[in-house]
C-alpha cells in the first residue's frame, strides 16, 4: 500500500517515520518556483505522521495514517501526481528528486 506525503514550502512540512519506507519524491514546480514537495511511501504498518508548521516549529500535528490516500501500486500513485499536477496549458510539472535530499525531523 503506497501513501503520498505533501510538504509546502513557507508553510508546512511533512515527515515520514519507520512506518513508512520512502520509495521517491517529487518537487511540483509551477512557471519555475517550487510549490510543493510530493513523497511517495510505502505505508508498512498503520502510524501516524508528524506535520510540523514553517512558521511556528512549536505546532505539530499528528496525523493518523488512516486519513491518507491509499494506492495500491505504485503506478496508481504516480497516476495521482499527474492528476494533481497537470492543469491545461500551464507551465507546471514535476521534477524527481533524491530521496538523499530530503531533510529529516
Amino acid at each position: 500500500m503506497f501513501v503520498i506525503l505533501t510538504s509546502k514550502p513557507g508553510q508546512y512540512a511533512t515527515h515520514a517515520n519507520a512506518d513508512i519506507e520512502l520509495v521517491e519524491a517529487w518537487d511540483y514546480v509551477f512557471y519555475g518556483r517550487q510549490q510543493a514537495q510530493f513523497v511517495i511511501g510505502r505505508l508498512l504498518r498503520e502510524t501516524r505522521v508528524k506535520v510540523v508548521e514553517d512558521a511556528d516549529a512549536s505546532i505539530v500535528n499528528w496525523v493518523p495514517s488512516k486519513f491518507l490516500e491509499r494506492f495500491d501500486t505504485l503506478e496508481a500513485a504516480h497516476v495521482e501526481l499527474a492528476h494533481l499536477c497537470k492543469f491545461g496549458s500551464l507551465d507546471a510539472k514535476l521534477v524527481e528528486r533524491a530521496l538523499s535530499s530530503l531533510a529529516t525531523a
